[in-house]
Formats: structure tokens, C-alpha cells, sequence
């Protein structure tokens, strides 16, 4: 099973609003596939030694510095950790404390030394469903699939799933009503219906928690039953037609990384159209200084922003104002990452994105809540 702990908005927050004279942000490529994640640890030390160096030419004192190289020294030393991982890894280190995050999405390697952390790339892992659980059930069996970015789908192991509807009615068969049933009014609806609950329920166990998409294969009237018991709040509206004892596990994961990629596709076509209506109103922009101004006077309702370019710079608190590093440096932050916290920290929403996403090759696209 993948292994992902998505920040939660809470700590998507709070690390936006740390501060902190040495504030290293690491992005790796990681794997869940234990044998082969040992390139990983040695680039993160490598990683490790290359924040210390920016450090250290930033003038930040020793006792500064070695605090930060000890705790991920510490990380990439530790055996378990490693043995559970995902597809993308963020590790956020100051002298006082880590965190990490293993993330469902494949991440562009990134370090970034400031005072502040780079938060952007986490937005992708929060815009764009790669990580799904595919939910096959019929009369006559019952199973659960994982759907990764990467790797093949695979069935997952649920304790409490029922075998199939009738062993979960305590019967042979739910098509027969005997005298017993016919007495009690539990025909084939009603033992459908039980079974749908005992699925849902064993589904609790694995789903508590978690935001990624729980996709149904299904036939009718299975699809409907189901869906009037889900207590699941991230059930898609879209399923998988058919019967899914005939379809393989990677076939409903194809199928699954379909219906993801079209509901991202539509997503994503709704909001250019509204980026495209809203700059003949004066309520759009894609100029990093015009959106870094709305952003810091709480304008933006929605940001789209590339997810692997840094702009070096600093953003004035109090009016917004941009100025342009020549070149990144533990003196300047990604101006981007920077204009996505202020609006995430006054209630917009941020999507992160890949550079094509968006218009003009721009590094961001900002619809405003009004002019400014």
C-alpha cells in the first residue's frame, strides 16, 4: 500500500506562517518500492550538506546550521522510515524541529534555503488526484484496488470485507426467498442493501482519514445500492460500468487513472474559461507583481501556479511589492511559493500545476475576487 501523509490545512498553514532564520525545504523523488530507495537517502544527504553550504555562505552561524545536518542526517540514517514510503517526499527542517510528508504525486527535486519554507510543490499533491481506491463489488464478490501514479494497481486487504452478498446475508444465495424471508420482507433488495453496509463498514478502516477518491465498479442495480449506503465523503460521481469480477486489477486501474484524469481535465478547462472571462473585467492576471499586490491585500479567490519554477525574490509585507533576485540565495525565497501562501493564509484556493497548464508560459494565473 502507498504510504502518504498529506498535510493537513491546519499544518499547510502553519508552515506557511513559520518562520525562522534557517528554514530548509527539501523535495525528493522517492519510491514505495523498498529495495530501490536507497539512491534517495544518499542524494538527500548529499542535499543535507548543499543547505549547510548556503547556510554558511548566508552567515548564518554554526550552532545554526548543525542542528539542521544532524536532524536530516538522522532521517536518511533511519531504516524503518524508509521502508514505508510514496512517490514524493517533503521534508521541512529549521535548528528546532522536522517534518516530513510523504506525498502520492512524483515531485521535482528542490532546495530551498531561507527563512521561511517552500510550500508549492505540496499544493500539486492536494490538486491533482493520482492516488485512488478502486471499489469492485458485484453479487458474487467483493474487492478492493489501489490505484498508484506509478506503479500498478494491486488489490489491498481488507479485514471485515464479506466474501460476496450471500455469505454476508448468512445464505446461500439472496435470489431464493424462503418462508423465513418472505416472513421478514428480506428479498433480494434488502440483502443487497445489508451487504453494501458491511462493505462500507469494512472500508472505514482503510479510508478514515484520507481525501483520495474512492472510485466504484459496478453494474446496476449493485451501483445504486452501494451508493445508498456510502458514508465515504470523497465517493466519485463517476464509476466503472460492468461487471468487475471479468475485469483484471490493472485494467480497473487504467480505467480509474481515466476517470482522475478527466475530472483534473475538467477542472482545469473550467477555470481557464473563467481566467478568460474575468481579464476583460480587470479581475485576472498573470503578472507575478499584480498578483503578489491582490494577493497580499486578500484579493485572489484562485491561483493557479507552476509547481516547479522558482522566481528568486522577496514581497514586501505590507504592500506587496516585488523585487527580483538575481539568483536564489538563503537571503531570498521562491516569489511564487510566497504569493500562494498569502492567499491560502486569507482563504483562496491554490492550485499547483504543470508549466503547460498555464496561459502564456506564465509562472502563475491569479482570478481575483475584485479589481486592483
Amino acid at each position: 500500500m502507498l504510504h502518504v501523509d498529506i498535510p493537513t490545512a491546519p499544518e499547510l498553514r502553519a508552515l506557511i506562517a513559520a518562520r525562522d532564520e534557517a528554514a530548509v525545504s527539501i523535495y525528493l523523488p522517492v519510491t514505495p518500492e523498498t529495495q530501490a530507495i536507497g539512491t534517495a537517502r544518499i542524494r538527500l544527504g548529499q542535499l543535507a550538506r548543499e543547505a549547510a553550504a548556503q547556510l554558511e555562505a548566508a552567515g548564518r552561524a554554526k550552532r545554526t546550521i548543525w542542528p539542521v545536518t544532524e536532524q536530516i542526517d538522522d532521517l536518511a540514517a533511519d531504516d524503518d522510515f524508509w521502508a514505508h514510503q510514496a512517490n514524493g517526499l517533503a521534508i521541512f527542517v529549521t535548528p528546532s524541529r522536522l517534518a516530513h510528508y510523504r506525498l502520492p504525486t512524483r515531485v521535482t527535486e528542490i532546495l530551498e534555503v531561507s527563512d521561511r519554507f517552500h510550500i508549492k510543490p505540496l499544493l500539486r499533491a492536494a490538486s491533482v488526484d493520482q492516488h485512488a481506491f478502486v471499489l469492485a463489488i458485484s453479487e458474487g464478490g467483493v474487492r478492493v484496488v489501489e490505484v498508484l501514479a506509478d506503479l500498478p494497481a494491486r488489490a489491498v486487504k481488507l479485514p471485515g470485507l464479506p466474501r460476496d452478498a450471500a455469505s454476508a446475508a448468512g445464505t446461500t444465495t439472496i435470489n431464493d426467498r424462503f418462508a423465513s424471508d418472505r416472513i421478514h420482507g428480506a428479498g433480494q433488495p434488502t440483502r443487497l442493501r445489508q451487504y453494501a453496509r458491511k462493505v462500507d463498514a469494512a472500508l472505514r478502516g482503510l479510508l478514515a482519514g484520507r481525501e483520495e477518491p474512492l472510485i466504484v465498479a459496478a453494474a446496476e442495480p449493485m451501483l445504486s445500492v452501494f451508493r445508498s449506503v456510502n458514508t465515504y465523503a470523497h465517493l466519485a460521481p463517476e464509476a466503472i460500468a460492468g461487471n468487475p469480477e471479468h475485469i483484471a486489477d490493472h485494467d480497473l486501474g487504467a480505467r480509474a487513472r481515466g476517470v482522475l484524469d478527466a475530472a483534473h481535465a475538467r477542472k482545469l478547462a473550467g477555470l481557464r474559461a473563467l481566467l478568460d472571462e474575468r481579464r476583460g473585467e480587470g479581475r485576472a492576471t498573470t503578472d507575478i507583481a499584480d498578483a503578489a499586490r491582490a494577493a497580499t491585500f486578500g484579493a485572489v479567490d484562485t491561483l493557479l501556479v507552476d509547481i516547479d519554477r522558482v522566481v528568486p525574490g522577496t514581497v514586501d509585507a505590507a504592500t506587496g511589492a516585488v523585487t527580483f533576485a538575481v539568483a536564489a540565495g538563503a537571503d531570498s525565497y521562491g516569489i511564487v511559493d510566497e504569493i500562494a501562501g498569502r492567499v491560502i493564509l486569507s482563504g483562496g484556493q491554490v492550485l499547483g500545476v504543470r508549466r503547460d497548464d498555464l496561459p502564456d508560459g506564465a509562472a502563475l494565473a491569479a482570478i481575483l475576487r475584485y479589481p486592483v
